[in-house]
Parts: structure tokens; sequence; C-alpha cells
């Protein structure tokens, strides 16, 4: 008996700058796809909604309660979007999971074991322009994307993006002769995010 396929809602957990990620990764996959025609939450409705969760969560970046308050709502207002279609995808490619991943969905992991990403080593961080660092990940596998942190000396870790390729991701708009801490995670597995690697460091041009 062929197993029922079950969409990943992973994404309810992912930080701010990946779930935004997602966002875009899904809106590709379901927009002018043949298979998912009628989406109960239409795709101009789920657009909307991520432009005034990222324009929120800019917003809400120097912290403020009302700031911060605007933005979890905005965030619970495309997560309730990307839910409804979740389940209507789940609905048709239950069996088919080519069909799934074309949504720009993810498929849930069958195994029950909660298993978590192995954590990514950060092979390389170099000069390649002045004001940025290009950092180079190892790949892992069934991750999603990866989210990386900076720090300058003892400051707090702040989001840098998500970014989907693993060899090439280019940290923009640094202060040259700053020196600055990198770290980076894996997203995806049954778990949401692996740990963080272990953090490299290096000085801007």
């Amino acid at each position: 008996m062929q197993n029922k396929l079950k969409v990943s809602l992973a994404f309810n957990s992912y930080p701010g700058a990946v779930l935004d990620e997602t966002a875009t990764a899904i809106l590709a996959g379901m927009t002018g796809n043949a298979a998912f025609p009628t989406p109960p939450v239409p795709l101009a409705t789920v657009l909307a909604r991520q432009i005034a969760f990222r324009e929120a969560l800019a917003a809400a970046a120097n912290g403020g309660t009302q700031l911060t308050a605007v933005k979890n709502q905005a965030r619970q207002a495309l997560l309730d979007a990307l839910d409804a279609n979740a389940m209507y995808v789940q609905a048709l490619a239950r069996y088919d999971l080519a069909m799934l991943l074309s949504s720009g969905y993810q498929a849930a992991s069958t195994n029950r074991a909660q298993i978590q990403l192995p954590a990514p080593t950060i092979l390389g961080l170099d000069n390649e322009m002045s004001t940025q660092l290009v950092v180079r990940l190892s790949p892992i596998a069934n991750a999603y994307c990866y989210e990386v942190q900076t720090r300058t000396g003892t400051n707090a870790w702040q989001t840098a993006g998500a970014f989907t390729a693993a060899r090439k991701i280019i940290l923009p708009n640094l202060t040259p002769g700053m020196v600055y801490n990198v770290q980076a995670r894996a997203i995806g597995g049954t778990t949401g995010y692996s740990d963080w690697s272990d953090p490299s460091a290096h000085i801007a041009t």
C-alpha cells in the first residue's frame, strides 16, 4: 500500500529571514503550476502578505513593542496563508512526490523519529570585493537553505539572511577594517534547523 505524503509545516518555526526565503520559493513553485490551479489563498494575496511581513520584519529590527507586535501579526497572516495552501497541495499530491515538490513546499518525513540536520562547517571566509565577505559552507543533505549570522566584538549576533547556495554566500555592506565573526546553520529536516556551526572570523576590506 502506497504511503500518503504530507507537506512539511516546519516553516512555521523558521526565523523571519528564512520564512521570507521559503515563501519566495513556494510562490515561485506555485505560480503557473498547472497541477495546482486554484489554491484557496490566491498567490497575489500570499505575495502581499509576504511583502507586509518583510517590511514589518525590517521595521522591527531595532526593537520596540509596537513594531514587534506588528511584525508578529504580519508573520501569522503569512503563515495562515502558507498553511492553507499547504493542505491544498497535500490533498492533490498525496501520492506524487515530484508533484508535491514542484509546488515549492517540502514533504514531511515519513520517519516518526525527529531527525536534526548536522551543523554545516565554514570551509572558507574570504574577501573578493571591498565591503564584502564570501562564506563557503559544507553542503548539508536535505537542507532547504542556510541561515547566517554575524557579529563584531562581543556585540549580539545579527541575522545576515537566508541563502540557498552553500558554496558561495555573499555578505554585503560591511565596514572595512572591522573583524566579523560568522556562523551558520542549516534549515530543514524534521526539527526545522541544525545547530549553529563553529564561528569563524575574518576582517573586511
